[in-house]
């Protein structure tokens, strides 16, 4: 992994990518959803601050557990003066982020243990297919086609 002298405080997007591990791509795409931010040189090149690299870890590590881009935002923006996260941040977001993540985890184990049943059966009941339709939300409310959006009649 390439290192950067500890006087370089700016870093172009190729160095950021090689040292973060995430693609100039993603990179654009994070600056363009406001998790990262660069000032541009009198040439139009990008220049990310050396502290970047801790918040496109916080980003990557957000996403690998599932964390939504939007949540992860918001979580950015909840830093004072826009700081780059840290362990005691981590620690207080992961907290919140478990209750979140474990719904997600049951309901994926739900799928999983359902899968070869709907596979087996190929109809993707709306009626009882637990992949459409868990726990049959649905058929609480009204019969018939439930994922149709209800129209109402015209007066």
């Amino acid at each position: 992994m390439p290192q950067i002298p500890e006087k370089v405080h700016e870093l172009t997007v190729g160095q950021l990518s090689a040292r973060s591990g995430a693609a100039v791509s993603a990179l654009h795409f994070y600056e363009s959803k406001g998790l990262i931010t660069s000032r541009r040189t009198s040439g139009n090149q990008r220049r990310y601050h050396r502290d970047t690299l801790r918040r496109v870890a916080f980003i990557r590590a957000s996403q690998r557990v599932g964390i939504p881009l939007a949540t992860i935002r918001e979580a950015l923006d909840s830093l004072p003066e826009e700081r780059t996260p840290n362990r005691e941040d981590w620690a207080h977001l992961s907290e919140h982020w478990r209750a979140e993540l474990d719904e997600r985890i049951k309901q994926l184990g739900r799928l999983r243990d359902h899968l070869t049943d709907c596979i087996g059966c190929g109809c993707l009941s709306l009626e009882t297919c637990v992949l459409s339709n868990p726990d049959d939300v649905f058929g609480e409310r009204l019969t018939g086609s439930r994922l149709l959006v209800e129209r109402r009649p015209k007066a």
